[in-house]
């Protein structure tokens, strides 16, 4: 067993967005000195942006690298003497579709409790404000990046989803979120409905629901801000 406990923090989906907070996230990173982040620079803004105070010096934070992962020896260590370890995704949640997954894995399997503080999570909040079925759903992740394999995917789902009335929800890198939107009006049936939620929680946030055949006759820029794309046939 280990006396250490990591805690899941989440941080806002859209930049800036602290009121979509709990207050549990305040309580705890003004305790936390020991954090795993996808990128320290934007882990040291986001906890000065909620404790003005805060002495980041006295802070320790290890970034998870892109190519090698998460220092899971560093994570092992730190639970092993007691510590309490905290875990900033990029954007909502972690453990969902990003490496706090793996570490809550370790931690469970060490026998520390794991903490998963309440916060914004865009792929609830865009299921919720869809209008699809909430009762039955999947989150797929990332799609395929390469033909035919991205076309075969959104058809599998697109079939599970009519066969299951199922909801079936996906997220895609920014930068490619036109692409992907492009590639569903392509591969869907005329009435499959698609929402599309982007920068959920922010000033400009924007959920919207229609069949493919209606969103064929104004297709909307999204741009590079988080997205999450849902379908139900």
């Amino acid at each position: 067993m280990s006396s250490g406990k990591l805690y899941l923090i989440p941080v806002p989906i859209a930049n800036d967005a602290l009121s979509s907070l709990s207050a549990d996230v305040y309580t705890h990173t003004e305790h936390l000195r020991f954090y795993f982040a996808e990128n320290a620079r934007s882990a040291r803004r986001f906890l000065r942006s909620v404790h003005a105070k805060l002495v980041l010096e006295e802070v320790t934070i290890s970034e998870i690298d892109k190519h090698k992962g998460t220092d899971t020896a560093l994570l092992k260590k730190w639970l092993k003497e007691g510590k309490h370890v905290g875990v900033l995704s990029e954007a909502g949640c972690p453990g969902i579709a990003d490496p706090g997954a793996e570490m809550a894995g370790i931690a469970q399997y060490m026998g520390a409790e794991v903490i998963p503080v309440t916060g914004p999570n865009s792929l609830i909040l865009a299921l919720m404000g869809s209008g699809l079925n909430g009762q039955s759903f999947a989150f797929n992740g990332y799609l395929p990046l390469k033909e035919p394999a991205r076309s075969q995917k959104i058809k599998e789902l697109e079939t599970r989803s009519r066969v299951e009335n199922q909801t079936q929800i996906f997220i895609e890198t920014p930068y490619r979120n036109d692409t992907l939107l492009a590639d569903l009006l392509k591969n869907c049936d005329k009435d499959t409905r698609i929402c599309i939620a982007k920068n959920i929680t922010g000033p400009d946030s924007y959920i919207r629901t229609k069949s493919a055949v209606h969103w064929k006759q104004k297709i909307p820029v999204i741009g590079k801000v988080p997205a999450v794309f849902l379908i139900l046939a």
